[in-house]
């Protein structure tokens, strides 16, 4: 009797103790699970994220007629009227690209200037780094002064690296800077703003008031602050000159052609 009930004992004794090894062993693997999947889905959500970012590319550009097709330009650098005398390259048609993050923001100042009779006009956009490179190669070249009287007169071409003129580097290649005045949507006039488009000189500069009128001033202050009202920062040697504050991809140079 004691033989046999001893069995029973050491027979449940076995039972529960294959019992509690296979209950350990299911909430180990439960856990391994549980991290597998946990894994798993962060895998898949950095791949999204990753896949629907992607790098920046032309595809994150418009074009501004698109969503303005009031606006007007003169965009200098796809013909010859400008610093360098010549068509330059990387421009292959007469388009203004930008950002979508600043062309919606550049549409938010055209509205806005509509409605008191105003417009705005474009110089150049998006400019591609071998444009850049373009001018870097001309300005490199003193002996080519074709253009000096016009957008140049009081400054040695040699000192147009040194006083911030001409760059290895443009903030027009990051797609999200733009050049521009105001017209009148009466007179299809461009406002007088004391100096030219791309006039190098202290004259430019949309502080400066010893040589140009209080109207020319109060004019570039317009354009300054309707463009500070939407997010665009100005810069302190051009009057037509605006960063967008935010712009979406400050250390990217694009080199797309324009077109």
């Amino acid at each position: 009797m004691l033989k046999n009930y001893n069995r029973k004992i050491l027979k449940s004794l076995k039972v529960r103790s294959k019992q509690a090894f296979l209950t350990i062993a299911t909430m180990k693997l439960n856990i391994v699970f549980k991290s597998i999947v946990v894994f798993t889905l962060l895998s898949f959500s950095t791949l999204s994220i990753g896949t629907s970012t992607g790098p920046p590319s032309k595809e994150d550009f418009i074009d501004l007629k698109e969503i303005m097709p009031n606006l007007r330009s003169d965009l200098r650098y796809y013909g010859d009227n400008n610093f360098v005398g010549q068509p330059i390259q990387g421009y292959n048609s007469p388009k203004a690209l930008l950002t979508k993050d600043a062309a919606y923001a550049l549409k938010k100042v055209q509205d806005e200037l509509e409605r008191l009779g105003f417009g705005l006009l474009i110089y150049d956009a998006y400019r591609p780094q071998s444009a850049t490179e373009h001018f870097v190669k001309w300005a490199e070249d003193e002996s080519d002064t074709t253009m000096k009287l016009q957008f140049y007169p009081n400054i040695d071409k040699k000192d147009l690296f040194a006083k911030g003129y001409i760059s290895v580097k443009s903030g027009h290649s990051r797609g999200s800077t733009v050049d521009l005045t105001i017209v009148s949507l009466k007179t299809k006039q461009i406002l007088n703003m004391g100096s030219p488009y791309d006039l190098f000189d202290e004259v430019s500069s949309p502080t400066h008031t010893e040589t140009i009128t209080k109207n020319q001033h109060s004019l570039r202050m317009l354009l300054k602050r309707r463009m500070e009202k939407h997010g665009w920062k100005s810069n302190p040697k051009e009057w037509w000159h605006f960063t967008l504050e935010n712009e979406p991809f400050p250390t990217t140079y694009f080199d797309f052609p324009v077109e």
